[in-house]
């Protein structure tokens, strides 16, 4: 199995990881949802799709605790966002700045504009928006959202993604549990 494998089907190999290095999974998991809202080049890393396999692996695991979990995630992917608005700061000055044929000025304007008007909302709904979780923290801090308004949404929107992902998996990994009870093998 190559790299690209292994990222691309994560959510496939997460049972063996499990089996491999125990309850190293939690820094493991920590260090990919971190990874995934911290830095806009991770964006390919899974995020939905782990959220949803590691709440059904809760159900049928016993190491993966699912309060523990949620608990977790909701921490990495909430510090994840403030490094992601940190360095939209700290680098926003240089890209409005920046004389380029692929950005262009007009539109960072209507991005800073819309962030004024907008960003609570965008910093919450972005969550649940595979591409646009990656991009909205940056363009928050580099719009200079106010950070006290990106925090309150950036909280409410980590416990929402992780808490609604990570329980819907687990709600499904228990009824897959009830179903093959009915099955006979």
């Amino acid at each position: 199995m190559n790299s690209l494998d292994f990222i691309f089907n994560f959510e496939h190999i997460l049972p063996v990881l499990v089996q491999e290095y125990g309850l190293w999974i939690y820094a493991i998991l920590f260090l990919i949802i971190f990874s995934e809202t911290a830095f806009v080049f991770m964006f390919f890393l899974p995020g939905d799709s782990l959220l949803l396999t590691v709440g059904a692996l809760c159900a049928v695991i016993e190491i993966m605790h699912l309060g523990y979990m949620i608990s977790l995630l909701f921490v990495a992917a909430a510090l994840g966002y403030m490094v992601n608005y940190h360095i939209g700061r700290h680098f926003g000055d240089r890209i409005f700045n920046m004389d380029s044929r692929f950005i262009k000025q007009k539109y960072l304007q209507k991005t800073n504009k819309f962030f004024l008007t907008h960003g609570g909302k965008t910093i919450l709904l972005a969550r649940f928006i595979p591409f646009a979780r990656s991009f909205a923290p940056l363009a928050a801090g580099s719009s200079n959202m106010n950070y006290t308004r990106f925090v309150l949404y950036n909280i409410l929107g980590a416990f929402l993604w992780i808490s609604v992902l990570v329980g819907a998996g687990y709600l499904f990994g228990h009824a897959l549990i009830q179903v093959s009870d009915f099955v006979d093998p």
